[in-house]
């Protein structure tokens, strides 16, 4: 694990249902390299993903708290996502928070929907569940939220549920942990489709 790159990502939603919510935002960040893209969802968003998320559609189009935001077509931000992160030099490890819950489920369904999973199985090698590694890490702090880690670990806060902000947040704090080898491969989980049906 040592010389794997570790690749933080974040993405917002429709909803929490990860058989069938569409993906709105979908944001990377390794070191100083960013990814991040927006596309119009086509499932509606639940109330609660609008009230966390502050997006909403009209018309087509998609806002973020009242302000428009540029798309591309789902099929455009995945397979720029795998360009993106083919520009590893070896296959990368996926990090998110809560990322067996909610992320690789919903990433390996939409990148399986759109005939795009051999080509991201090729680019991904595991998946790192920074949820998880907080709890072993610190087994006996109050609260496991990224909002409440980057609270304590950081002393700040931000703008949480923007995927970019979410993704950059989780960077920072993975640094400050400095966690041991056999704490994050005790935390990472091979790309196998089978995990998420």
């Amino acid at each position: 694990m040592a010389d794997k790159i570790i690749v933080f990502i974040d993405l917002e939603a429709t909803g929490l249902d990860t058989s069938q919510c569409d993906i709105i935002q979908l944001a990377a960040v390794c070191e100083e390299k960013v990814f991040n893209k927006f596309a119009v969802p086509h499932q509606h968003m639940t109330d609660s993903a609008k009230e966390v998320t502050g997006f909403r559609v009209r018309s087509g189009r998609l806002f973020r708290r009242g302000s428009l935001v540029e798309t591309v077509p789902i099929v455009d931000l995945l397979t720029s996502f795998i360009d993106f992160l083919r520009s590893f030099r070896d296959p990368v490890v996926l990090a998110a928070h809560s990322v067996m819950r909610f992320d690789a489920p919903v990433l390996t369904r939409v990148m399986k929907k759109h005939h795009l999973f051999p080509q991201f199985q090729e680019v991904v090698s595991g998946f790192l569940d920074t949820f998880l590694l907080s709890k072993r890490l610190f087994p006996n702090i109050r609260g496991y939220s990224q909002v409440s880690l980057v609270s304590n670990f950081l002393g700040k806060s931000y703008d949480a549920h923007n995927a970019e902000e979410d993704a950059k947040m989780l960077q920072e704090l993975y640094k400050v942990w400095r966690p041991d080898e056999s704490k994050v491969v005790a935390n990472t989980f091979k790309v196998n489709e089978k995990y998420f049906y």
